[in-house]
């Protein structure tokens, strides 16, 4: 059975607030009737940030615009025990491939790059994450939450993701996928998101996946690179890492001196064995692009 969740959307009178002050522009408030939270967020164009919040309500979004200065579409409904949140922000007059050709062409269109959303999420209930960005930015802060299932895709738009307090993901996460096109996304102390597999899909942008601290679970990344650049930073060299690569004549593989080849497209550090514990393991395919191995240090 469906229902409706408890949907707020707030906005003021442009004759009482200018434009540019930050106002709520959309919650849900927990009304006790959920175990888990599946959100999914797609922003066109502008400026986001994700953050953990002490709030019970699973979603409180503020922003610098009022609701009628760009189009957008917001739904939620209960379906059994989980929350399904559905939201799509957009600028009007966004002209969707061309718009992304013009951004990495041109430049950045100023006017966009100062408005932007802020997302708060409770930390005491598990979300499955659906985040789709086209332009702009992205930072991410998941420290503290309980991730189960995160996916992260992105155009043009540069996506930072960390845990900047330093405070690890609650719960083991099944799976972290992300994607990029054309865009830039930089993934911070990964050790923290528990995750027992990471995807990671490259077109012709660029990424970057940080390992430099010891995980916690047994980590397996897929990767898969087309004509753009995967950059890794391994742990330190007791900590069991083995790769395999698949690779063509057109790309190009940097090692790091601390793997060894041990096998046909297959390499490992001193640490690795077949019985390794919370070892880090790489699937990698390579087409044009560049994968790059480097040291913790």
């Amino acid at each position: 059975m469906v229902k409706a969740l408890v949907l707020s959307f707030v906005s003021v009178s442009a004759g009482l607030i200018s434009f540019g002050q930050v106002k709520k522009q959309f919650s849900v408030e927990n009304a006790g009737k959920c175990d888990k939270v599946e959100l999914c967020l797609k922003a066109k164009t502008g400026n986001c940030f994700i953050r953990p919040s002490q709030s019970t309500d699973f979603l409180n979004i503020y922003s610098n615009q009022d609701l009628e200065q760009y189009s957008h579409t917001f739904s939620n409904e209960i379906i059994g025990k989980i929350c399904s949140v559905k939201l799509a922000l957009e600028e009007a007059n966004q002209s969707g491939v061309g718009q992304k050709i013009s951004y990495q062409v041109f430049g950045k269109d100023e006017k966009s790059m100062d408005k932007f959303w802020k997302v708060y999420l409770t930390e005491s209930t598990p979300y499955s994450l659906n985040l789709d960005y086209g332009l702009g930015n992205a930072n991410i802060d998941l420290s503290g939450l309980s991730i189960e299932k995160l996916k992260i895709i992105t155009g043009s738009a540069d996506v930072n993701i960390s845990y900047l307090s330093g405070v690890e993901n609650k719960v083991t996460m099944d799976t972290f996928y992300i994607k990029v096109d054309m865009g830039t996304v930089n993934a911070k102390q990964l050790n923290l998101a528990k995750s027992k597999v990471l995807v990671a899909d490259v077109g012709f942008g660029n990424m970057f996946l940080d390992f430099s601290n010891r995980p916690t679970v047994t980590n397996h990344v897929v990767g898969s690179v087309g004509a753009g650049n995967l950059i890794i930073r391994l742990p330190n060299e007791d900590v069991p890492v083995m790769v395999k690569i698949n690779e063509s004549w057109l790309c190009s593989i940097n090692l790091s001196k601390s793997l060894k080849k041990i096998g046909e497209n297959k390499f490992a550090n001193a640490a690795y064995t077949k019985n390794s514990k919370n070892a880090l393991t790489f699937d990698l395919d390579v087409s044009m692009g560049k994968i790059v191995f480097k040291e913790s240090n």
